[in-house]
């Protein structure tokens, strides 16, 4: 790691000397292996597994998707099968079905794989669903504030939520903002992380909880992105402490397959290990609503 520290520390020496020329580092290129990222939810939904080959960090061709596997996920009680879809190969979809709080789930999946003894390699994650508040109170949008209680940028207007959260201070919350039906935070790096550790008990947002901490915001637009009447919906997703850190490590990664890239490749809990990398998370959700009108000046 040393030795690598100070490739990342001589590179930017480098562009300055040599701006024309490509930096090739040479890094060792493993055997391919299976891509998932699955999840399951307490939401009425089709939920949704995707399965892919990785490729080395300089690969820039299409990823390879994975058809032919077989895909389920089992509460010890009910096994329920995700199902290719048609139009889009590599992508596996459950039957509408919801998920239930406080239950532990586990992925099983088996790719085809002549190498393997039955044909096929079998692959397993465990996830357990964390539990949620029950409803959101409300959602205010407003100019951001600062410490001094002034607003600090009137063209940044933030999304607050009002919720009595649960006591339990292991939850961790990820947030999803859609606008006029259209997903805001369409990818995991977009996707706002808020770990409840300090923030256990208190009624968000709240009078109390504003005497010894600042307002939560949820989101970020410019105003002038903003519209009156644009329509904004905000799910609160519970979800294990050990995905938040996948979606960090996700985020640190460059290149064009985020599954395997320097210095190390991101953290998973696909199993068997060196066999397959992503991850597979069940969570529960709970959402709210609210519109947008432009403050009369």
């Amino acid at each position: 790691m040393k030795r690598l520290n100070r490739i990342w520390i001589m590179l930017p020496l480098m562009l300055l000397f040599s701006c024309t020329e490509d930096i090739i580092i040479d890094l060792e290129e493993g055997e391919p292996m299976v891509g998932v990222e699955a999840s399951f939810t307490n939401e009425l939904k089709h939920h949704e597994a995707i399965l892919s080959y990785t490729a080395n960090f300089y690969n820039s061709e299409d990823v390879e998707m994975i058809s032919g596997a077989h895909v389920f996920v089992t509460d010890g009680i009910d096994t329920i099968p995700y199902i290719e879809s048609a139009e889009e190969p590599g992508h596996y979809f459950t039957d509408l079905v919801a998920g239930k709080k406080n239950t532990f789930y586990r992925l099983q999946v088996a790719v085809p794989d002549e190498r393997e003894e039955d044909g096929f390699l079998h692959l397993t994650a465990e996830s357990f669903m964390k539990d949620n508040v029950e409803f959101i109170d409300s959602l205010v949008m407003k100019p951001y504030q600062s410490v001094s209680g002034l607003p600090m940028f009137d063209t940044i207007i933030c999304m607050y939520p009002y919720f009595q959260s649960l006591p339990d201070m292991s939850i961790v919350y990820m947030i999803d903002i859609w606008k006029n039906d259209t997903l805001q935070t369409d990818t995991l790096t977009s996707k706002m992380s808020i770990p409840m550790a300090g923030y256990a008990g208190y009624y968000i947002n709240g009078e109390e909880f504003l005497q010894e901490n600042m307002e939560i915001p949820i989101s970020f637009t410019s105003q002038k992105k903003l519209h009156d009447g644009d329509r904004f919906k905000a799910d609160i997703i519970s979800i294990p402490t050990d995905y938040m850190v996948y979606v960090y490590s996700l985020s640190a990664s460059l290149g064009s397959n985020p599954m395997m890239g320097p210095p190390s490749n991101v953290i998973t809990n696909i199993q068997p290990q060196g066999k397959g990398v992503g991850w597979f998370y069940a969570a529960s959700v709970v959402s709210a609503e609210t519109v947008w009108h432009k403050p009369n000046r």
